[in-house]
């Protein structure tokens, strides 16, 4: 399927592994450009070569070093037509594991305020230019709690207000803004909150499997779509039906 976006540029945030090299992969192979970063440069600079990627150096996790990422995409692409942002996930726990306050606003800098920093600095030249991609690396945790994820909870659902707040602005300007909500997928992170084999958590997922990176990185790379124009303001989940609420 012809996604209609081959010749665009795309910053991808925390992209050397993981749902974000995915993602990027799967940009690339609709034909976009695409940028990545990481604070690994081995690891960046392995992805980048073996993807067809631009690697570039960066921490995403304060606002400083998204910004810095996104105008480092920028100059090595000649502009920016999609951003998607994505950071590696808190440390799990609960009430009771953080009694520092800090904790809370360590977590919002990391996934919260570093997609906020790069729609700041990217999101004007797209409205300026007529079209745009936002997409956020979210959780499911955004929309259903886990006690063992409070962190990760307060700062992606903050971050979700922002996004749909930001996509009733900018709609007029052909720029859309939506967020992916991962459940399990088979992924380093999973490995890191569940230790051991990870494999063995799937049996909570309805489909009986953790999802597969290339998958999720295709629903992205769909999101990003000329197809999608006309969706934004979402938050999606791609859980293999674990979220069991009704909205």
């Amino acid at each position: 399927m012809d996604l209609g976006i081959a010749g665009r540029r795309a910053a991808v945030a925390a992209g050397s592994a993981g749902l974000g090299l995915a993602v990027a992969r799967s940009l690339a192979a609709a034909g976009v450009q695409v940028a990545i970063c990481g604070r690994d440069a081995e690891r960046v600079a392995d992805a980048a070569g073996a993807h067809g990627l631009v690697g570039l150096v960066a921490d995403v996790s304060t606002p400083e070093g998204a910004t810095g990422f996104a105008h480092a995409a920028r100059d090595a692409l000649g502009g920016v037509d999609i951003v998607v942002g994505n950071a590696g996930g808190p440390p799990g726990g609960g009430f009771d594991d953080f009694p520092d306050p800090r904790a809370y606003a360590d977590a919002f800098a990391l996934n919260a305020l570093s997609t906020i920093a790069l729609c700041q600095a990217l999101v004007p030249d797209m409205r300026e230019r007529g079209w745009g991609r936002v997409l956020a690396i979210t959780s499911i945790a955004a929309r259903q709690s886990s006690p063992h994820l409070i962190l990760s909870t307060t700062a992606r659902a903050g971050l979700t207000g922002f996004l749909k707040t930001l996509a009733t602005q900018v709609a007029p300007d052909g720029v859309t803004v939506n967020s992916l909500q991962p459940g399990l997928h088979a992924t380093d992170r999973l490995t890191a909150l569940f230790g051991g084999d990870p494999a063995g958590v799937a049996a909570t997922v309805p489909t009986g499997e953790l999802g597969r990176p290339e998958d999720f990185g295709d629903v992205a790379a769909f999101v990003c779509s000329t197809q999608a124009r006309f969706v934004t303001g979402s938050a999606i989940l791609v859980d293999g039906g674990a979220y069991l609420g009704l909205q």
